[in-house]
């Protein structure tokens, strides 16, 4: 902070700016956003705003420059990988919290897109977008409180990225605000713009290191209306591989999720989430969902659905299968799938990893990296769900809350056991981190997998945009 500028005067300041109810700077008040959900992290914060309009937040970006104190932005604040508390050392930041801003500023079905803010909760979006007959299909765990502006600065992934690609892909433009004030304004609808650089991809994925988005126009797709979901148990996940194989051969772009969970990670749903049961008869040691979804044609998709599974169990792939009956039993199937992070907080200690490799070696992927955190605790717990048509494995080794207490250096198991899992994913050409983002648990790991060349673009990038270090320091970028 500028040797002329107190705590209390840019608080007073910042008061001035958006009203005395928009700045949070009691301890009290602040302790839900210096936090994060699952209670692993946790930072002080010099204040929380609570902007409303983007002129405000850009009235906030110039008051904390002038002062020489840095910004966190935060979304809903769902974080897997502690991305939006503050950091536990160094000076405390400014929280810019986003949840004020939930408007939808234009809904354009013709045109299939929607500008909405960036507060905007993600499940706001979809329901907005399906009353008009179309789909935003970023779809998550989290899209009950997950802002739109933390799926774009972490370019969320989730369990459509099969058929829509990931937030990137379904993204036109961006309102941003940049670190001197300026408000940038991208929101342009357009499918087709070749007007140089395409820079809402400068900050897409970036975790608010280079601006601060405040808006976004979205991209919709037809919205299908007919849908054909079974829930079956594979051999093992180089059978789940071939039956992938056989289903996009089958459906094509019909193909919308193929979601895979071990038998420990669906029983701890089953023990640990109300009203989430079993649908096939036994116990199984792999589990998948996968579903077909278009605009007409219930008939031929239930069709094609039975045909490929028929297929799979006649080649001994499939040790049991069901077919959702109706739409109840659909969305109870894709609740056991969302309830994976709920289960795992309440069940124990997991060292959750985020790791993608290309879709042939995903099975490949497994095993070895059971193998290799074998090596270090024999007969560890390991929890496993993917999204397996595009390759990315969420990988938790698990500790029960006694044992990680008892450990004599929890911070060091949890390093080794992620690299175990990450060096693995490195050798098969793949990444630690699909679409959880960097946060705090994963920048070291960018200095241990990233080439020296391209850390040094995104330095170089981070210099240009914010030359001062405003947003978020020491984040993203090692």
């Amino acid at each position: 902070m500028n040797d002329a500028v107190t705590r209390e005067t840019l608080i007073s300041r910042l008061q001035a700016a958006l009203g005395v109810q928009a700045v949070l700077s009691d301890a009290t008040d602040t302790a839900g956003y210096t936090e994060d959900w699952r209670g692993r992290y946790r930072g002080e914060a010099l204040c929380v705003v609570l902007p409303s309009t983007t002129a405000q937040v850009s009235d906030v970006v110039k008051l904390c420059a002038a002062a020489g104190v840095s910004i966190l932005p935060q979304g809903g604040n769902t974080s897997l990988c502690g991305g939006a508390v503050p950091p536990t050392d160094g000076p405390a930041p400014v929280i810019l919290n986003l949840a004020r801003m939930r408007r939808i500023r234009q809904v354009d079905a013709a045109n299939g897109s929607m500008i909405v803010e960036a507060g905007c909760i993600l499940k706001t979006v979809q329901e907005t977008a399906a009353g008009v007959g179309r789909l935003y299909p970023v779809s998550l765990g989290a899209e009950g409180s997950c802002q739109i502006g933390g799926t774009l600065s972490t370019n969320a992934g989730g369990t459509s990225v099969l058929r829509y690609g990931n937030t990137r892909e379904n993204v036109l433009g961006l309102e941003v605000v940049l670190a001197d004030g300026t408000i940038w304004d991208g929101l342009r609808a357009l499918r087709k713009d070749n007007t140089g650089i395409d820079l809402k991809h400068l900050f897409i994925g970036a975790e608010g290191t280079l601006g601060i988005i405040t808006a976004a126009a979205l991209k919709l797709h037809p919205l299908p209306t007919q849908h054909a979901l079974a829930w079956f148990a594979p051999r093992d996940p180089a059978a789940a591989q071939q039956i992938l194989g056989m289903f996009q051969n089958a459906c094509g772009s019909r193909l919308s999720a193929f979601e895979i969970m071990n038998r420990l990670q669906f029983d701890l749903v089953l023990a640990n989430v109300p009203n989430r049961r079993n649908p096939l008869a036994g116990a199984h040691a792999w589990h998948v969902l996968v579903e077909l979804s278009d605009t007409r044609d219930a008939e031929g998709l239930e069709a094609v659905l039975t045909q490929t599974l028929g297929e799979a169990i006649e080649q001994g792939l499939v040790e049991d299968a069901v077919i959702a009956a109706n739409d109840t039993q659909r969305a109870d199937l894709w609740e056991v799938r969302h309830s994976v992070s709920e289960a795992n907080k309440k069940a124990a200690v997991g060292l959750t990893t985020d790791c993608a490799v290309p879709v042939s070696s995903v099975s490949e992927f497994i095993d070895a990296a059971t193998r290799a955190v074998h090596a270090v605790v024999p007969g560890l717990d390991i929890a496993i769900v993917g999204h397996m048509g595009d390759g990315n494995v969420h990988f938790i080794p698990m500790f029960s809350f006694a044992a990680w207490a008892a450990l004599p250096d929890s911070a060091s198991m949890g390093d080794t056991m992620r690299a175990c899992v990450n060096d693995v994913a490195a050798r098969l050409s793949g990444t630690f981190s699909a679409e959880h983002g960097v946060g705090q648990t994963g920048l070291p790991l960018m200095q241990r997998y990233k080439a020296p060349s391209e850390l040094a673009l995104m330095r170089t990038v981070k210099a240009a945009l914010d030359p001062h270090q405003l947003f978020n320091p020491g984040r993203l970028v090692p």
